[in-house]
């Protein structure tokens, strides 16, 4: 393990890793990189913007969570079409206040708190597992002091899947990874007592939701999603009053 980066340098990162972001969004918005066409290489673009790998890679999974690429495993990353988004979509701009996260968080909670409902009535066992899959890869993330991110929300993507009510999926992916509050509102890429503390909570939280689809039973799935993001939003509201 290389000892952790000393703060300049973390910054250092952590401003390269927005000039890029930039670049790249750039180069989408101009038409200059075009929907479905793959990104070069992570070496390729380390070698044309003289940046390291973790920039790189930062970048790539903001540019993800803004829904201007997807990555598919094991062969590449490729640019969204940005011109046939769907009418509803959350931009990262419209996610920079915590009172946006709190207003996304309203949104979720009328979303998913039904969209669980539905999924603890006709989930298929594949949904199952892939939600079981989403559980443990965020687990093993948070025990190896990684905020994941990207499980969590893979997770709420299945429930919405496990409606078989293509909406629900819809409107997730057009939500995207950064609809997680802590996508947006916080950088630390350590996780400190009370940070861990918080996601196991989450974890547990995840675990009752899953419990209750995996019985079939719709009004406990309900009512567990709802527990799940109304600790979220109060958290938000808890931040907010302390910033004010």
């Amino acid at each position: 393990m290389n000892s952790p980066a000393a703060p300049a340098e973390k910054r250092k990162t952590r401003s390269l890793t927005a000039e890029l972001v930039d670049q790249l969004s750039a180069d989408i918005q101009k038409g200059e990189l075009i929907s479905g066409q793959k990104l070069a290489t992570e070496a390729a673009i380390m070698a044309r913007f003289g940046v390291s790998r973790t920039v790189v890679r930062e970048a790539i999974s903001k540019l993800q969570a803004g829904g201007l690429v997807e990555t598919r495993h094991g062969i590449g990353t490729f640019v969204l079409a940005q011109t046939d988004t769907p009418s509803f979509r959350i931009t990262p701009n419209q996610l920079s206040t915590l009172h946006d996260v709190i207003a996304l968080l309203e949104l979720r909670i009328s979303i998913e708190t039904e969209a669980a409902a539905l999924a603890a009535v006709r989930r298929t066992e594949g949904n199952l597992r892939i939600m079981q899959e989403a559980m443990q890869a965020f687990s093993t993330a948070i025990e190896a002091g990684r905020d994941a991110i990207a499980a969590d929300f893979q997770f709420h993507q299945e429930i919405a899947r496990a409606t078989q009510n293509k909406h629900f999926a819809d409107m997730m992916n057009s939500l995207g990874a950064q609809s997680i509050p802590r996508a947006r509102l916080e950088t630390t890429s350590t996780l400190d007592a009370t940070r861990l503390a918080y996601l196991r909570r989450v974890h547990q939280e995840h675990e009752n939701i899953l419990n209750a689809i995996a019985q079939q039973d719709a009004e406990s799935a309900r009512a567990a999603m709802r527990t799940h993001l109304s600790n979220s939003r109060d958290r938000h509201k808890k931040g907010a009053s302390s910033h004010h």
